[in-house]
């Protein structure tokens, strides 16, 4: 197969690459390099069967040349991170609704086969113990930033299931939960690498809030196994789906394991200190005290169960922080 991943010099596009080249498949990546690197890619340049463009999905006749050659899309290009999208929200809604639009035009004239992938911050402000993909999205207020990111990617939900309604466009849409694993930046906001980053460099993790609020955590080489699988099912077409860890940890205690670790690491006197959102974000800052999966309609559908514990994550996190000093 022929293969192309829009954002694939991400974070998540970079693994994915990893894992479909080692299928046997035919990879090219488009990225402007706005969040991902070229240090992502740079073991595959050498791979015959991998492609890659700097370039801006805006770049809507490179675009349509490369969606024309492939056989699949993935469409992982968006803004990431509370802290971008904090900084520049224009940007935010700009990047995730219209170039998600050119993404699902251009592939509508040839029936391309596409993945979207979506975000976990679409359920907002929603109390349930577990989210389904079928639960109300509840925002906060426009006036708040912070749920721009949501809102964006909502629409972009929205939009490509009414292609599927009159275009028949075959599309898949993937919410993600808090995918982590290496070559994640704390740049943008990213609360594992963030914390670790810190911590080695710094001797003090940074917690935001309370602590209280908690999160579940998925190594992204079990996320891009289960992206594969989805977009290779034709029954997965139409549907939404969430991929995500079940192990619910609250940020306080996650902060506490990696100040435990980093210290076996000859890191000591690491200290844990909380920082009001206010003062991390913006006044008026809103979060949601967890956010867990319900993950049945994916295991129905692909049989998803994520092999890698939290100790592997941070672990496998910790390594490649710590490999970056030396």
């Amino acid at each position: 197969m022929r293969i192309l991943i829009t954002g694939g010099a991400g974070f998540i596009g970079s693994h994915l690459s990893d894992h479909l080249l080692k299928e046997g498949h035919e990879v090219t990546i488009i990225d402007d390099l706005s969040t991902g690197s070229i240090l992502n890619i740079r073991h595959l340049k050498s791979n015959p069967k991998f492609h890659y463009y700097i370039d801006t999905i805006t770049n809507e006749p490179m675009l349509a040349e490369y969606i024309d050659e492939a056989d699949m899309v993935f469409h992982l290009a968006a803004a990431v991170g509370v802290n971008l999208i904090i900084e520049d929200p224009v940007r935010t809604i700009e990047t995730n609704i219209g170039c998600t639009e050119k993404v699902l035009k251009n592939c509508a004239k040839k029936k391309k086969r596409l993945l979207i992938t979506s975000t976990s911050e679409v359920y907002g402000k929603n109390t349930n113990e577990e989210f389904k993909e079928d639960d109300d999205l509840i925002f906060g207020n426009t006036t708040k930033s912070r749920w721009s990111y949501a809102a964006s990617k909502a629409i972009d939900e929205f939009l490509a299931l009414a292609y599927v309604k009159k275009y028949n466009l075959p599309t898949t849409v993937v919410r993600l939960f808090n995918t982590v694993g290496p070559r994640q930046t704390g740049q943008y906001g990213m609360v594992i690498p963030g914390m670790i980053e810190c911590g080695i460099k710094n001797q003090q993790i940074k917690v935001f809030g309370d602590g209280t609020q908690s999160r579940c955590f998925c190594h992204v080489k079990d996320v891009v196994v289960a992206l594969a699988k989805l977009i290779q099912s034709e029954n997965t077409i139409g549907e939404v789906y969430n991929i995500g860890s079940q192990h619910e940890i609250s940020i306080m205690s996650l902060a506490e394991i990696i100040k435990t670790k980093l210290e076996a690491k000859n890191f000591p006197s690491i200290t844990i200190k909380k920082i009001p959102y206010s003062e991390a974000y913006e006044p008026g800052f809103e979060d949601m005290l967890h956010r867990k999966p319900n993950l049945e309609k994916t295991k129905n559908a692909i049989g998803f169960n994520p092999k890698r514990t939290l100790d592997q994550i941070l672990d496998d996190v910790i390594e490649e922080k710590m490999a970056a000093l030396s």
